[in-house]
């Protein structure tokens, strides 16, 4: 992470995976003074002969530890499930659980939210995965489809979820509902001390990538807290270059007055 108040970006592509994959990401920092909460994957990988897209954003609280766990090893994991090309989905699931295991063994405290996305050259199949409240948008024949689930408290099957494992939910004055007074997400990789009241076992979203998925967009509870999906989704749709548009959600939602880490992915989809 650059100098307090400059956004980090950048960008990559495929080389054989069709529809071909170009990505964009930015990531800025927040209220100065205060160290960089967020953290991202954005690679591919050659897996028997075929590419692979990973993508990532980790939000991590209460320190980064567990974000940069998530950003060393959580796709390592998937792969090594050894259902990337069989069944990606379950592959992705078992390993967000697993990955969380090993987090519970190593690290004290903290925890992440994370939102992944898995683009499979065989097959053309996207995944996309997550805990907590990062999000993931779909741009579908033009509109916004959101193809992630927020796990916050204020959804009624979560709430019963937290209260079915012992937990409790509150709000104390001009705050937010939280897991115990504390959490303003229900589901999480970390928090060791809360984790019999909430869960890493993630929503996943198994996508067949056609003519109609024209861009995914992955952003931080900052850049959502910022725009409705369709105002992101029409806001990419301004520029071919998805490292642009990444940087002028980042840099709008700064112009809005957001006060969090902010960090964006775009992931377009393009027939070569």
């Amino acid at each position: 992470m650059g100098p307090s108040g400059e956004a980090i970006c950048g960008g990559g592509q495929s080389q054989s995976m069709q529809p071909q994959v170009v990505w964009g990401f930015c990531l800025l920092r927040g209220l100065p003074g205060r160290p960089m909460g967020d953290l991202h994957v954005a690679e591919i990988r050659i897996i028997h002969g075929k590419e692979v897209a990973f993508f990532g954003i980790f939000d991590s609280h209460n320190g980064d530890a567990v974000a940069k766990q998530l950003q060393k090893n959580l796709f390592n994991n998937i792969v090594n499930e050894g259902g990337v090309w069989s069944d990606p989905a379950g592959a992705t699931r078992d390993a967000y659980l697993l990955t969380d295991r090993h987090i519970l063994d190593s690290t004290e405290k903290g925890g992440s939210t994370a939102v992944t996305a898995m683009v499979c050259e065989l097959g053309g199949r996207l995944i996309v995965a997550n805990l907590g409240d990062s999000r993931a948008v779909l741009c579908k024949n033009g509109k916004a489809e959101l193809v992630s689930v927020k796990h916050d408290p204020t959804r009624p099957v979560e709430k019963a979820n937290i209260e079915t494992r012992g937990g409790h939910v509150t709000r104390f004055p001009g705050d937010q509902l939280r897991v115990d007074g504390k959490l303003a997400v229900t589901r999480a990789f970390g928090d060791k001390e809360m984790k019999e009241h909430i869960s890493a076992r993630p929503d996943v979203a198994d996508i067949v990538i056609d003519l109609s998925c024209h861009f995914l967009v992955l952003g931080s509870n900052g850049l959502f807290s910022m725009f409705d999906d369709q105002e992101v989704v029409d806001s990419v749709k301004e520029t071919d270059d998805p490292v642009k548009a990444a940087r002028q959600l980042v840099e709008e939602a700064r112009r809005r007055l957001c006060e969090d880490d902010i960090s964006c992915i775009v992931v377009k989809f393009q027939e070569v």
